[in-house]
């Protein structure tokens, strides 16, 4: 399945308009590019609907948190949409954006540490920045 995907993506070459955080960006363009995509970066919010409009998909991480209005017209033109959600549990602002976030807009995937997505599934958690937290640490005891 992984590598029909990434077929599909080396003969369409899609534009994914990303909105990402300033620590991530140019890896997040070079792997695009590596697969096959094309990324362009834009987080300006009277940029950000006429890149969506001319992009075949929306990749969000909010450690960029203003990225509602791309993910509304990226909705309307039936775009793949991603969330990353980058810190929540670590802030009540994260957290509630990303839950606010999931509410308004239907994300194709959510990507995320096991804390991260521990926090969205259970409405509580803790995450260290972009770490999981340590008492999420996949052991022996609690792989099940």
């Amino acid at each position: 399945m992984l590598g029909e995907m990434l077929n599909k993506v080396r003969e369409t070459t899609p534009l994914v308009h990303n909105i990402t955080n300033y620590v991530t960006v140019n890896d997040v363009a070079n792997v695009l590019l590596a697969c096959g995509g094309s990324p362009i970066m834009s987080d300006e919010p009277q940029d950000v609907e006429d890149i969506t409009s001319i992009c075949g998909g929306l990749n969000i991480n909010i450690g960029t948190l203003n990225m509602r209005l791309a993910g509304k017209k990226a909705t309307e033109l039936g775009h793949a949409i991603l969330l990353d959600p980058v810190g929540a549990g670590a802030s009540a602002l994260r957290t509630n954006t990303a839950v606010s976030l999931m509410e308004e807009i239907p994300f194709s995937v959510i990507r995320g540490n096991i804390s991260e997505i521990k926090t969205l599934a259970s409405g509580s958690g803790t995450t260290k920045g972009v770490d999981a937290d340590v008492a999420d640490a996949v052991t022996e005891e609690n792989l099940d």
